[in-house]
C-alpha cells in the first residue's frame, strides 16, 4: 500500500485588510492557502501568494475589486478531498438560509466559512461526517480576543489533522 506524504492547507478568514506579521511564518510550508472572505483588499492576497497558491472567496466587506476576481462560493478538490468554501454560512445546527439544503444534497468532505470570527472545527455526523471549519479571524477588526488560522493536514484523500494557530503567540 502506497501512502502519499501529507499536504498542508493554511485556512484563514476575516483579515479585514490587516496582514498579521506572523502570517508568513505560519504559512511558509503549506501547499495551498484558503481565505474564507472579508479579505479587506487585494494586497492581502498578494502577500499570501508569495508563499503558494491562494484561493479566496469574497466576504460582505469586500469591494468589487475582490468580487470581480473571486467567487462567493468556491467548490474544488485538492489532494483527493472535496472542499466548499464561502464566507457566510452559519454553523452546524444553525446554517444560513439555503446552505443546509445544498449541504444535504452533496456534502463536501470539508466545509469552510468565516464571518462570525468564532473559531470552530467540528465533524457533522448527519452530513456524511463532513468536517466544518471556521478559522476564526486573523485580523484586528471584531470582538475576537485571539487572532487565529487553521492548518489542515490531508493525506490519501482524508483530512487527518486540524491544527489551530494563535497568531499573537
Amino acid at each position: 500500500m502506497h501512502i502519499s506524504p501529507p499536504l498542508v492547507i493554511g485556512i484563514l478568514s476575516d483579515t479585514h485588510g490587516y496582514f498579521h506579521p506572523n502570517l508568513l511564518h505560519y504559512l511558509k510550508d503549506v501547499d495551498l492557502i484558503l481565505h474564507a472572505g472579508d479579505v479587506g483588499g487585494p494586497e492581502i492576497l498578494d502577500g499570501l501568494s508569495t508563499v503558494t497558491e491562494v484561493r479566496a472567496v469574497w466576504g460582505n466587506i469586500d469591494g468589487w475589486d475582490l468580487r470581480r476576481e473571486h467567487p462567493e462560493h468556491n467548490k474544488f478538490e485538492f489532494g483527493g478531498v472535496r472542499f466548499w468554501m464561502t464566507h457566510i454560512a452559519g454553523r452546524p445546527g444553525r446554517w444560513q438560509r439555503g446552505i443546509e439544503k445544498e449541504l444535504e444534497k452533496d456534502p463536501p468532505d470539508v466545509f469552510i466559512c468565516g464571518h462570525s470570527h468564532i473559531l470552530c472545527i467540528e465533524r457533522v455526523e448527519k452530513l456524511n461526517k463532513m468536517l466544518f471549519i471556521n478559522p476564526g479571524a486573523a485580523g484586528r477588526q471584531g470582538f475576537q480576543q485571539v487572532k487565529s488560522l487553521v492548518r489542515l493536514h490531508i493525506q490519501d484523500g482524508k483530512a487527518i489533522q486540524a491544527e489551530v494557530i494563535h497568531l499573537d503567540d
